[in-house]
């Protein structure tokens, strides 16, 4: 009897601490992307500068209201998108929590400036993927829609996702759990809130079931310090369990928000060598030298992507 009531007492101290942590996040995580950021962040490497640039493609914008309770979708897309009949690989944000997609401008434009769809929506809590799958489901169906600036025009082939802090485990649970998750090709989990904490909270990710290839990274610093986040052992943990190709690495000395954006260069060269088959931009990852491995802003790099 006396096992039994402090195995109780134990799980509401944990869902305690996981509400408490929750409310935390919430009120003290609020990263926003700074507009400057592809001149300003520091980078180790030729081509973590290269892809950290602006892109060739001028980029245009498209807001569509829904009844979700997100109440509309954001998409960033290559101007040429409208006249020219190419296709073009799509890439879907999921938020950290009680930021919304509009606080990504600078982040989706980046990246559509790199000749991708990025969409995004205003879904503050985005941990169990839901809004993220309805969010790939309004694509696909404006792809087959003749009256659609984007019918035809979406790579169904190509489709990728990243994610930021709660949007991380979003992410993981988009790829693992979601209805949609067979369409994903590839997936980038920044500073994702770790296995335990994720799933006290609801957000029932399986790193066991991931099936692509997968980038992790984190910070050193807020994501070292923050147990709500992911510490180095549950990042270890996470990237142990994952059986797909993968790789992880740590950005030193960055903050939890500032992962959203400092690592852009490496997130942006990942999605070009996993939806475009960029070649210079693989050399970030695979090979015998890869970059990844050798920049000196980053550590505990761990490649494997002969899975």
């Amino acid at each position: 009897m006396i096992k039994i009531t402090m195995r109780i007492i134990g799980i509401v101290l944990l869902i305690a601490v996981c509400l408490t942590a929750f409310v935390f996040i919430k009120a003290a995580l609020t990263p926003a992307v700074p507009g400057n950021y592809t001149t300003k962040t520091e980078t180790g490497g030729d081509i973590e500068a290269e892809y950290l640039a602006m892109g060739s493609h001028e980029v245009k914008y498209l807001e569509v209201k829904t009844d979700e309770v997100f109440k509309k979708y954001e998409i960033y897309y290559p101007s040429e998108l409208e006249s020219e009949k190419n296709q073009y690989p799509l890439v879907i944000f999921v938020n950290g929590t009680g930021i919304k997609g509009s606080k990504y401008k600078a982040l989706f434009r980046h990246l559509a400036s790199w000749g991708f769809i990025v969409a995004g929506n205003e879904d503050d809590s985005s941990g169990n993927g839901l809004s993220t799958d309805k969010t790939l489901a309004y694509l696909l169906s404006e792809n087959n829609d003749p009256d659609s600036i984007f019918y035809q025009k979406i790579d169904v082939d190509n489709i990728g996702l990243s994610g930021h802090s709660q949007g991380g485990a979003g992410v993981l649970s988009a790829i693992t759990i979601s209805d949609h998750k067979d369409y994903y090709k590839t997936a980038v989990s920044l500073s994702p809130t770790h296995e335990e904490m994720a799933h006290a909270l609801g957000w029932n990710y399986k790193p066991e079931d991931i099936k692509i290839p997968i980038l992790l990274l984190a910070g050193t610093k807020g994501d070292f310090e923050m147990e709500a986040v992911i510490p180095t052992e549950q990042m270890y943990e996470l990237f142990n369990k994952i059986t797909s190709p993968k790789i992880m690495a740590r950005r030193k000395e960055a903050e939890h928000g500032d992962m959203l954006y400092q690592a852009d260069g490496y997130v942006t060269a990942w999605f070009m060598y996993q939806l475009q088959n960029d070649t210079e931009a693989a050399k970030a990852f695979a090979g015998n030298n890869p970059e990844l491995s050798n920049n000196d802003l980053y550590q505990e790099q761990k490649i494997q992507l002969d899975q």
